[in-house]
């Protein structure tokens, strides 16, 4: 790996597509400290401390919306975005045509993101702002409403940065390495390291920082191994005349990998788990004492620390891998373009038991890629019991995840690009 980033260096041309990344992600983190006005940054801080869902939201912002900027939003709104635009191209026949036409339907898709994101960023800016000022203590004072100008110059601003970050996104992956989105919520996760090491350095404790460096390099080598398996299924091509050419068959294999979902299942999972309590908090104080008690009850049953919600977290991050691999994984359009172009599986007729053959494969590695994410999901809440000491180094799953899968994807890309210059030399 550093001799590949060594070697992309002396290259020009990717030496300036690095730099620009780079480049992009210092205004990044520029942006995340440019406030937006209005807030009490002691209630702030006390209302994140103590609320997941929104800690969670806030790990993809990169401590923007901790820090109530103008990117508090991330790019939450656009990554919301893909999932639904993803979900409705299983449903609707247009956007499944689209989604077979190539890069003209890619770009079509593309574009409908980019416009669900903003009307999504509206609504989300404007929950974000009834939370503020429903927190006790209210961390926004002050009138609240869509007839206030107040509010609507904080709606807009918290849009404005999200639009600009999905720009800023596009950029990366138009004329940087790598995907952009990822690459933006890469660097958010990254820049809260160095707010948890001064907190470790406070107080720091190298025996249990030892065993937290040993845990973390073997969390990431799992990840990596989990992340790159896949199951390759070979595919013979028969011989194929066309006009008067004979294009002669060849093998050639389909690799399933063994995660499919990516960390789209833990959102869904910690969305579900999080909004009954969300909502429970706010009758926590009603006068009404049934709907206090069990406001009350459900609040500690679900408590982040707890055994029921542990569990819950586990079984629902488990179901979501395989909903959401049955709609990102099609095996009866898989089984069509291999018929269409002459492709079979030995030993399986193609058509229908080629679909049978791949669903069926597909259902045994997604237990593994299920019980790999349901475990990253569970990991923070165990291992921060286990190392108490270290105060705000923690080893969050899911971050941990996505910074491996961004990096270890951008390598390949760099790689790609190597590969495709001494080839470009070898023909000259």
């Amino acid at each position: 790996m550093i001799e590949s980033l060594l070697n992309a260096f002396r290259a020009p041309d990717i030496r300036r597509r690095i730099l620009f990344v780079a480049g992009i992600l210092i205004v990044f983190r520029f942006l995340s400290h440019v406030p937006v006005p209005g807030a009490n940054a002691a209630s702030l801080q006390s209302l994140f401390s103590g609320n997941q869902l929104l800690g969670l939201l806030d790990l993809f912002s990169g401590g923007g919306l901790s820090r109530f900027s103008i990117v508090g939003l991330g790019v939450n709104p656009y990554i919301n975005a893909s999932i639904i635009i993803q979900l409705m191209t299983g449903v609707i026949p247009r956007l499944q045509q689209l989604s077979r036409e190539g890069e003209y339907g890619r770009n079509k898709i593309n574009q409908y993101t980019r416009y669900l994101a903003v009307p999504l960023s509206l609504l989300q800016s404007y929950g974000f702002l009834a939370v503020l000022h429903g927190s006790n203590p209210p961390v926004l004072t002050g009138s609240f409403g869509l007839d206030n100008i107040g509010t609507l110059t904080q709606m807009i601003s918290l849009t404005t940065g999200s639009i600009l970050l999905m720009w800023l996104g596009e950029l990366i992956t138009e004329k940087g390495i790598g995907n952009g989105i990822s690459f933006i919520i890469f660097a958010g996760i990254v820049g809260r390291a160095p707010s948890a090491l001064q907190a470790f350095l406070a107080n720091p404790d190298l025996i249990a920082f030892i065993a937290f460096v040993i845990v973390g390099l073997a969390a990431v080598g799992v990840i990596v191994y989990i992340q790159e398996g896949q199951r390759r299924i070979p595919v013979q091509y028969a011989s194929r005349v066309r006009g008067r050419r004979m294009y002669q068959g060849g093998s050639t294999f389909l690799p399933l990998r063994v995660n499919q979902a990516g960390v789209i299942p833990i959102i869904f999972a910690v969305s579900i788990l999080l909004f009954p309590t969300q909502i429970a908090g706010y009758f926590t104080t009603s006068k009404v004492d049934v709907i206090a008690h069990v406001a009350q009850g459900i609040v500690s049953l679900m408590d982040p620390q707890g055994f029921m919600y542990i569990a819950l977290y586990f079984v629902l991050t488990f179901g979501f891998t395989y909903f959401y691999t049955a709609f990102t994984f099609k095996p009866d359009e898989t089984a069509e373009q291999l018929r269409k172009n002459g492709g079979f599986i030995p030993g399986i007729r193609p058509g229908r038991p080629t679909e049978d053959y791949l669903r069926r494969v597909v259902n045994r590695i997604t237990i593994a890629g299920a019980f790999f994410l349901a475990i990253v999901a569970v990991s923070p809440t165990i291992l921060a019991a286990v190392f108490t000491s270290l105060g705000g180094l923690t080893l969050g799953g899911t971050s941990l995840l996505i910074v491996v899968s961004v990096v270890v994807e951008t390598m390949k890309q760099i790689e790609a690009q190597l590969l495709m210059r001494n080839y470009e030399g070898f023909i000259r």
